[in-house]
């Protein structure tokens, strides 16, 4: 007789008893779109359910979030106008700036993060500053970190608990984090966008964040979707210059990454399930493919099973609900 091991048929008690990965409302951060040109709410097409706020409601949405469970919100600014010097971005009263105010004057216990990029305040929609060379464009690291380090100052000053440089430019980290040091912000964290490649699946955020680019792309500053190695250079990079959460973005091709980052570094690590992953799920569900709340469960089970700390996802506030014990 053959003795095969054997696999218990389980009920559904037993099964949570020996599951081995529980999602709560704490791995969950919720992005949020602030617009300095709206008075009220305006859905973004592209993404079912999800909209740009006008500042005066961004600090009422925060505290429902927070009522929900969620321990942090991570601020999108979207100017009412744009140029070449991203003005918006480290301006004093900017959108983010005095987004930042409003929600901690609220819900003082909520973790603010805030995005540092300039995409979003350049006329030409790119992350830095750029010089055109004929037919051809390039991305000024140096002078983009500076303005960087600005940015990420000013969104201190106004009370954010955590920066979170997105652009990808190289040594804007540990200027951040001496920026910040020098001025008395040394409890400020930063999470680095660290592996952030140059995905498809950007496309919906752009309309949520009025930032595609007007020429070119953003391939030679972000990286390579086929590269793994690199990335792993890229967070011990990082790290290196004082990154305190670092993130791989987007969410379900990338596993592979959170898992290395994770198992190499044991470093508290985030991953964004980003827009395009959103909509494409938004649309299965419209489909008849799947039911919404199974699918998206099982999506951020995989990101926690392969090690994200943190979930970044416009699904936070109903997988807060989803997931109340």
């Amino acid at each position: 007789m053959v003795h095969r091991p054997r696999r218990l048929r389980r009920s559904a008690g037993v099964r949570n008893l020996v599951r081995e990965t529980h999602l709560t409302a704490h791995d969950f951060v919720l992005p949020l779109f602030v617009s300095e040109k709206l008075t009220a709410r305006k859905p973004i097409t592209s993404m079912p359910g999800v909209f740009q706020f006008a500042l005066a409601e961004v600090a009422d949405e925060s505290q429902r979030a927070f009522d929900l469970g969620l321990q942090a919100v991570l601020l999108f600014g979207i100017p009412r106008q744009k140029d070449e010097q991203a003005s918006g971005a480290h301006a004093e009263d900017g959108i983010v700036q005095q987004a930042v105010r409003a929600i901690k004057s609220k819900c003082p216990e909520l973790v603010v993060m805030t995005d540092v990029c300039l995409c979003e305040y350049m006329s030409h929609g790119h992350c830095g500053v750029t010089r055109i060379d004929g037919e051809h464009f390039h991305v000024l690291n140096d002078e983009s970190v500076e303005l960087l380090a600005k940015t990420a100052l000013s969104h201190a000053a106004a009370g954010a608990d955590f920066v979170a440089p997105s652009d990808m430019m190289d040594g804007r980290v540990r200027a951040i984090r001496e920026t910040l040091d020098e001025n008395g912000f040394d409890q400020v964290g930063i999470m680095s966008y660290a592996a952030k490649f140059a995905s498809a699946f950007y496309g919906p955020f752009r309309e949520a964040a009025e930032s595609p680019p007007q020429f070119g792309d953003r391939r030679s500053y972000q990286m390579d979707t086929a590269n793994a190695r690199e990335a792993l250079r890229e967070v011990a990079l990082d790290l290196e210059e004082g990154a305190d959460i670092v993130l791989v973005k987007p969410a379900l091709p990338y596993l592979d990454i959170v898992w290395r980052v994770r198992e190499r570094f044991g470093k508290p690590t985030a991953v964004y399930c980003v827009s395009g992953e959103f909509a494409m799920v938004k649309a299965g569900v419209e489909k008849g493919c799947f039911e919404e709340r199974a699918a998206v469960l099982e999506i951020m089970t995989s990101l926690k099973r392969a090690g994200a700390d943190l979930i970044i996802t416009y699904w936070a506030k109903e997988l807060a609900a989803w997931t109340r014990p």
